[in-house]
């Protein structure tokens, strides 16, 4: 079951969901709003390879914005630290953002239990489109579990900023 925006606020205030800075103003009937950090990052190559490290730049959003193009994948993270130990936190778009073609998480809207993390979201824009520092880009809402929890201690965890993929490391020591 998916928590009641009352209920995230209440399980934030008990400690069980982790949402900093938190802000009240931003509850929604069932998720809460975050925003856009103040970097963006993205490969600097053209092709990417699954086994090795790909280079990785992160850039500053200026005060007037950044315009995201359409022939590439930006990595970002949100402002906020979130995470929970007890429910399962999914992103999407704000309904606004998405409506100017902009994906936000593209795939991997999942976020593990027991993460907690400045997420990391894949933008992709479907046209040119300029995004700002700060901006309020997503939501993110809360899911009950069923059976035994199993936290989150993998290669992401505790990220500050955008984190490139680690999916080289799967190949190490095969």
């Amino acid at each position: 079951m998916i928590l009641t925006g009352p209920e995230i606020d209440l399980r934030v205030k008990s400690g069980e969901i982790d949402i900093d800075p938190f802000d009240p103003a931003l509850l929604s009937p069932n998720s809460y709003d975050f925003h856009l950090g103040d970097t963006v990052g993205w490969y600097s190559e053209q092709r990417l390879d699954c086994a090795r490290d790909n280079a990785f730049e992160i850039h500053t959003i200026p005060p007037e914005g950044m315009v995201l193009a359409p022939e590439r994948i930006y990595l970002a993270a949100t402002a906020e630290r979130i995470g929970s130990d007890h429910f399962v936190p999914i992103i999407r778009a704000r309904s606004s953002v998405a409506r100017l073609g902009l994906f936000v998480h593209v795939t991997a809207d999942l976020i593990d239990i027991g993460s907690h993390n400045h997420l990391t979201m894949q933008l992709h824009a479907v046209q040119p489109v300029r995004v700002y520092p700060n901006l309020r880009i997503g939501q993110v809402t809360f899911w009950t579990v069923q059976g035994d929890i199993v936290l989150y201690d993998g290669k992401y965890q505790g990220a500050q900023q955008a984190m490139p993929s680690q999916i080289h490391r799967d190949f190490e020591g095969r």
